[in-house]
């Protein structure tokens, strides 16, 4: 599975690559005053306005710093597209299906987006599914809902 690799915290996380449309470097962020902590604002990306998810903060309770290295993944999903803030895009990785495990926190409801675990030689990355990310996070329809507003009144 070929898969963009990235930070948050110390940690190593994964998406793979068909959720992935651009990896950008961060931009000025507009901030949205009332939304859930986790949603740093919305930025343009190709034309389209899209919100920015901060995945440390959605994991650590701790800002992505923003810095050189962050990075923001444009994903789309069958919801909507959105920005996920990260420490840095390490690398696009392929990962073979025979070191994917499954983790035992799949069946706890708020951690549901860790699809499984690439167990490699050196080194651990957790895979997270895009999609399971926005059904377990509180208040991803207020932010379905302020993205439709946006785009109808653009």
């Amino acid at each position: 599975m070929t898969s963009v690799v990235f930070s948050a915290g110390n940690e190593e996380y994964a998406i793979p690559v068909q959720y992935i449309i651009s990896i950008e470097k961060m931009e000025e962020i507009n901030p949205i005053p009332h939304l859930p902590s986790y949603v740093r604002g919305v930025v343009r990306s190709r034309d389209e306005l899209i919100p920015v998810l901060d995945l440390a903060t959605i994991l650590y309770e701790s800002a992505t710093p923003m810095n050189m290295e962050a990075r923001l993944l444009v994903i789309q999903t069958k919801e909507f597209s959105y920005g996920l803030a990260v420490h840095d895009a390490k690398e696009i990785l392929e990962i073979p299906s025979e070191a994917l495990q499954q983790v035992g926190l799949v069946a706890y409801h708020k951690t549901k987006y860790f699809s499984s675990i690439a167990n490699l030689q050196d080194r651990l990355i957790t895979m997270i599914d895009p999609d399971e990310l926005l059904n377990v996070l509180d208040g991803v329809k207020e932010i379905r809902n302020y993205m439709i507003e946006l785009q109808q009144e653009a």
